[in-house]
């Protein structure tokens, strides 16, 4: 098996000396007006009450989720493949918060061995990128149990499809739950070992089951830790309102020269998306929305989800973006070894272009940009990525899809 570089610091994180970008909102699905953040306890969290949570992955976003829970008062186990983590949280013994939520989570227990972390636990929450879910899928096949809930924080596009399918070639047959985020809860980075900034909670995040029929039971389990889960349609709809699969990869590769020659120094959407630019991530938004509607799924387009969620006017793409006050000040990333190319064009472009060539449709923009950021890093995005063979899917009808989607077709049971 590829051994992928997953617990590396995430690129383009905000530091924490200025304010948070927004370019992690970008993967979100239309979302309420801001809010204040409420910092009570849910009911059922004081006292080491409630679910038991393993969370699996100890970079940005884990060491944040596992730190918020256990503040909570939740009993939370934490997971990372390397040691050196590891030893520094079984030392302290606790994760530190800081920004908009503060204080100190005690953990349970700090592990390198997956089947201790997951043994006696109710939800295990997969907080890792995207490229690392089969790697995860593999290790967790021989030690879930029945009654557990997998939730992938976030799934991407396929997320909980391709975990399915690990499960299934592997021979799983505990009774489990998987379930998939639309895009991550928290805007966070580590900044010591034990220690985590939160910088924002985002106020309302999707989730699916697969099947969809058991969501309200994820949901009713999440909710007593994550008021801010609400339910999504079905892991069709999470993973094709994926915007960031148009603004991430998209941008970069179109700026590529750039980001090289000035390593980053301009503004990443209000620079970086020009007119040009614009009517080719247009381009392939059109693709993505018609790989939805071939599945039966009303995606959102770009420019619908910017005025949605910033209330952004404008007559095409550019103007649009060019209309998004939150975007000024967002800096492009150094470099192109970013997630933003390598888990957004093998873990989001790929899935969608696989499912939506297999249906009939053509995906040639999506294709092209696949294509490029293969040729930018020397690999074979296509066949590292998700295509239909790894999520499961490949040679099935619409109908079929939507019925295992469903739970009510062949394999629709996890």
């Amino acid at each position: 098996m590829k051994e992928f570089d997953w617990e590396a610091p995430l690129e383009g994180a905000p530091p924490v000396t200025r304010q948070a970008e927004p370019a992690e909102a970008l993967t979100a699905s239309v979302i309420a007006p801001r809010r204040p953040h409420e910092r009570k306890s849910p009911k059922g969290a004081k006292g080491k009450k409630g679910p038991k949570f393993a969370v699996l992955g100890a970079g940005h976003g884990g060491l944040a989720m596992a730190g918020h829970l256990a503040s909570m008062g939740f009993r939370v186990n934490l997971w990372n493949r390397s040691e050196d983590r590891v030893e520094h949280l079984r030392r302290r013994g606790a994760i530190e918060l800081e920004g908009v939520i503060t204080g100190e989570g005690r953990l349970e227990l700090a592990t390198t061995d997956i089947g201790e972390a997951v043994r006696d636990v109710d939800v295990i929450m997969v907080v890792v990128p995207a490229y690392a879910h089969r790697e995860v899928a593999t290790r967790l096949a021989g030690v879930v149990h029945d009654g557990q809930a997998i939730v992938l924080n976030p799934g991407r596009t396929g997320g909980a499809l391709e975990v399915r399918n690990v499960f299934l070639q592997k021979g799983v047959t505990a009774d489990v739950t998987l379930a998939e985020a639309q895009t991550f809860l928290y805007i966070s980075r580590h900044i010591e070992p034990t220690s985590a900034h939160i910088f924002d909670v985002k106020n309302e995040v999707p989730v699916a089951a697969l099947p969809s029929y058991k969501t309200a039971d994820v949901l009713r389990i999440l909710r007593t830790a994550y008021p801010q889960f609400v339910a999504g349609d079905n892991v069709l709809k999470t993973g094709l309102d994926n915007i960031g699969a148009i603004f991430h990869p998209g941008v970069m590769i179109l700026n590529a020269g750039r980001i090289e020659s000035t390593h980053g120094d301009f503004e990443y959407y209000l620079d970086g998306i020009t007119p040009s630019v614009a009517a080719i991530l247009e381009r392939m938004d059109r693709e993505r929305v018609a790989v939805a509607e071939a599945l039966g799924i009303h995606a959102h387009t770009t420019r619908e989800w910017l005025y949605l969620v910033y209330n952004s006017p404008g007559r095409d793409l550019y103007q649009a973006v060019q209309s998004t006050p939150g975007y000024k000040g967002v800096t492009a990333p150094a470099h192109l070894n970013h997630r933003y190319i390598l888990e957004d064009v093998p873990m989001s472009l790929v899935p969608m272009a696989s499912i939506g060539e297999m249906l009939g449709v053509q995906v040639p923009t999506i294709r092209a940009m696949i294509h490029l950021a293969s040729t930018v890093h020397g690999r074979d995005f296509w066949k590292e990525g998700r295509t239909v063979d790894h999520l499961g899917l490949k040679g099935m009808s619409v109908k079929d899809i939507r019925l295992m989607v469903a739970g009510s077709g062949p394999g629709g049971a996890t």
